[in-house]
């Protein structure tokens, strides 16, 4: 297990980069709801930030208001087939347009101080991989980085010195409570779940729920798939293996809170009894602030609590019979090597089916449980030796999961 020292002082290699001037940032995943929350906080301070690079899909006219308004040296976008058109687009105003994986991976490399890593999906390995070589700072919010390849990715990020700060905002909270240097005291550390719009339904109830009521997630607005990862508790599970690789914790070590009003966004308990709590309103520009500033303290025009008026926060253990894909989600921990990168890739199909109505609600965590049971059986579990091989396990996954398919098809038709 590769564990980094997460003290705000650390020694070199972890230290941040000092920057004269603005602090450079490479922005992966520009048109997102992390990168608009980023440019948020970066328009608000151009004394302190500077957009170097930023990178997108296939959103071309999101990269390009966003470039024009920034003006970063580059602006890239995945789909090379849209390379002309945002040349066109960007024609005079001195940023460079490119597109294609390879201007990705070029961009996600380039010198900067701080690569804020926010492509959803498997999409976002290669290139968040590429920065990780280059030994880039990275803030990291790319969970395929680590469910699928944390071993890989946390390996890289010690031999090639790059820094990593995690930016999902129960990550960020841990790792603002996680003491470097009394690790060895830490009994357990906490993650909380706002139980998603599902969290008080019955079996029945959610055997009936359509795409439009599991997108409605109580306190934020993300991408339909997380949202919908969120209604089934496996973003939860996903979070669980991230913090494991992330802080070097053992799955039995890592514990799971349902807290509808998330406020409390993750915990870190001490042998000495002391349970630290990261608290903040349900607004990621607080973990994205923090990053961009780490290791100083900057600011956020975020909610501040008021706990006196707020008067009282609950908290209650998840319920995996009504919510069994959090429980598979350990059994991807545990079972280690190439199964998270199963499970990862079996949900996305079992999602993309969901949203298309193909699959009810309750055939995700049955489509990921038998993808993971097939997945077993034909070896896919073994440890990947190299991001060739993450992407082959990844593709057999999805294979799987496609061939079972029709049959939760059928059943729920």
């Amino acid at each position: 297990m590769v564990s980094f020292d997460f003290s705000p002082d650390a020694e070199p290699p972890f230290a941040m980069p000092a920057a004269a001037g603005p602090r450079r940032i490479t922005l992966l995943g520009a048109t997102g709801s992390i990168g608009r929350s980023t440019l948020d906080l970066v328009g608000r301070e151009p004394e302190r930030f500077r957009i170097e690079s930023m990178v997108a899909g296939r959103d071309l006219a999101g990269l390009v208001a966003a470039a024009r308004s920034f003006r970063p040296a580059r602006a890239v976008l995945a789909d090379p087939s849209l390379h002309a058109a945002l040349k066109d687009a960007l024609a005079g105003t001195g940023i460079e347009a490119a597109a294609g994986p390879n201007a990705v991976l070029e961009a996600a490399a380039a010198p900067a101080d701080l690569v804020v890593a926010a492509i959803v999906g498997a999409a976002g390995l290669g290139p968040t991989l590429a920065a990780v070589h280059a030994g880039l700072p990275i803030a990291l919010a790319t969970k395929e980085c680590l469910v699928a390849a944390g071993r890989l990715f946390m390996a890289a990020a010690a031999r090639h010195k790059a820094r990593v700060l995690p930016l999902d905002s129960e990550h960020n909270a841990i790792f603002q409570g996680f003491e470097a240097g009394n690790a060895a005291a830490v009994e357990r550390i906490v993650l909380t779940a706002s139980g998603g719009p599902f969290r008080t339904a019955t079996v029945a109830e959610m055997a009936r729920a359509t795409p439009e009521q599991a997108l409605k997630h109580p306190n934020y607005a993300m991408g339909s798939r997380i949202t919908i990862d969120s209604a089934t508790l496996l973003n939860k599970g996903l979070e669980v293996i991230e913090a494991h690789h992330l802080f070097g914790i053992p799955g039995d070590r890592i514990d799971v809170l349902v807290h509808p009003q998330q406020l409390v966004h993750g915990m870190v308990a001490y042998g000495d009894g002391s349970l630290v709590a990261g608290l903040a309103a349900p607004d990621m520009r607080t973990p994205i602030a923090h990053c961009l500033n780490w290791p100083d303290r900057g600011r956020a025009p975020t909610r501040r609590l008021d706990l006196g008026e707020i008067g009282t926060l609950t908290f209650e253990k998840p319920d995996l019979v009504r919510f069994p894909a959090l429980g598979l989600a350990y059994r991807a921990l545990a079972a280690g090597g190439g199964a998270s990168a199963v499970l990862n890739a079996a949900d996305e199909v079992a999602v993309a089916a969901f949203l298309a109505r193909r699959i009810g609600f309750l055939d995700i965590a049955r489509l990921v449980e038998a993808t993971l049971d097939r997945a077993s059986a034909a070896g896919l579990f073994a440890e990947p030796a190299d991001l060739d091989a993450v992407a082959m396990v990844d593709a057999q996954a999805r294979r799987l999961a496609d061939e079972i398919l029709p049959h939760l098809a059928a059943k729920t038709g």
